[in-house]
């Protein structure tokens, strides 16, 4: 299949892009469906896309280690009521079809290998966007309940893409999901740098579920998720080597010594209260176990604040953190060390309390010195569940006087903000893990 297109075609889509960008501008800004995003950092292993079946034609696909740039696991998720058609039925229709459903103003499909009518594994498709650029894809799978599609060389991304439909409590719930990088470094600079491929992308496929909606003659209830995971893995963004040569580093600090504020440190406690489960030992699938996890992924932190990169593999305590403090586009790194894990129960004003989390302490070469400790609390005998942390640093004099400098004036107001975050990202996650929950991200 050829990937080059006829001058005719480059120039009417070069011509069509203006009108198609302009017109899908005014409707992204006059959406009135409501969106509830989530972003956060990922796993290499747990958010790598699906293995591609041994009969799969592998000639021009991109996979995503051919790409550039972060891996995004992406997960738009909407639930349809007063459907006429059942899940198994929406999906033959789109799949028959993508057009049916698809924003045609923006992208449309265009089948180039495979019976019209009908979608089988090898039929390839090219979606046609309104800009300089078109998407071929090719489908790897295709069951009752999905179909994905893999990108071929020309399109922008790296990766691959499924849509599924399934029935529960009534409601069709229908997820465009997809794994993927930058196709090459422009891509890339206007996706993750200038977030204005991004914001794009994130119309397009909205604007897809409304329509899929409208296909199965229901409408949209709940609004519209999207959960992304970004993942940056060491190796790939050049960190590596700043992550091993902490290993060898010391900390910076005495954390058995006395940290008086008249020496210049500073004692932070903040808490959120998540919901609450039965009186007694954590329940299974409970906010206790939930924010547990949570903790010991790093989940909690904003990546737009703080990113942290680690040995996945590694035991929680005694594993080296490199974290990397985000300020508009300037970046600060510096090396910390998880400290004692702490699972044990207490007595507190009388009452008994369960408390599981754990420290991190700065190593030499951090801007600050002191630890972060990262904790879960439930009171055993009413069942009520808090997300505390407890700070306490104090700067040191970076060789760098523009750090030093933009630490004293804006660390505190970044540290409070990247706190308050923690936890109210905690209690939004917790909650949305509960059955019947539903995220609703900051």
């Amino acid at each position: 299949m050829p990937r080059r297109l006829p001058i005719r075609r480059r120039l009417s889509t070069a011509a069509r892009w203006p009108v198609g960008v302009a017109l899908t501008s005014w409707r992204y800004l006059w959406r009135t469906v409501p969106m509830h995003r989530l972003e956060e950092a990922g796993d290499p292993v747990a958010d790598r896309p699906p293995a591609l079946a041994e009969e799969i034609a592998l000639d021009e696909v991109q996979r995503p280690e051919d790409g550039v740039g972060p891996l995004f696991h992406r997960c738009y998720r909407t639930r349809i009521r007063d459907a006429r058609l059942t899940a198994e039925d929406l999906l033959d229709r789109i799949a028959a079809d993508p057009d049916c459903a698809s924003p045609t103003e923006f992208a449309s499909f265009v089948k180039l290998r495979g019976a019209e009518g009908e979608m089988r594994v090898g039929d390839e498709y090219r979606v046609r966007m309104a800009g300089p650029w078109d998407g071929p894809v090719r489908v790897a799978e295709r069951t009752p309940a999905s179909f994905r599609l893999v990108t071929l060389d020309g399109h922008l991304e790296a990766g691959q893409i499924r849509f599924s439909a399934r029935q529960q409590d009534g409601l069709i719930v229908f997820e465009i999901e997809s794994w993927a990088r930058s196709a090459g470094p422009t891509v890339h600079l206007l996706y993750d740098r200038m977030r204005m491929a991004k914001e794009i992308q994130l119309h397009m496929w909205t604007s897809m579920l409304q329509r899929i909606a409208e296909v199965a003659g229901g409408r949209v209830t709940g609004g519209i998720d999207i959960h992304t995971r970004r993942v940056i893995e060491p190796e790939t963004a050049g960190l590596a080597a700043r992550l091993a040569a902490l290993r060898d580093r010391p900390l910076n600090f005495d954390p058995g010594a006395p940290h008086p504020e008249s020496d210049g440190w500073r004692h932070d406690l903040y808490e959120e209260t998540l919901p609450a489960e039965p009186p007694g030992p954590p329940a299974a699938g409970g906010s206790f176990r939930i924010a547990q996890t949570l903790l010991r992924d790093y989940r909690f932190a904003d990546p737009g604040i703080v990113r942290a990169y680690y040995r996945h593999d590694a035991p929680l305590e005694g594993r080296d953190m490199l974290l990397e403090l985000r300020v508009g586009p300037f970046r600060a790194y510096g090396g910390c060390r998880v400290g004692r894990v702490i699972d044990e129960q207490r007595t507190v004003d009388g009452r008994p309390v369960l408390v599981w989390g754990w420290p991190y302490q700065t190593l030499e070469g951090h801007i600050e010195e002191g630890e972060m400790s990262w904790e879960v609390w439930k009171w055993l005998d009413t069942g009520e569940v808090r997300f505390r942390v407890r700070s306490c640093s104090r700067l040191i004099n970076s060789g760098n006087p523009l750090t030093t400098v933009g630490v004293r004036l804006f660390g505190q107001r970044r540290r409070d903000r990247f706190l308050t975050s923690a936890g109210r990202r905690v209690r939004q996650l917790t909650a949305a893990a509960q059955p019947g929950g539903a995220a609703r991200p900051a």
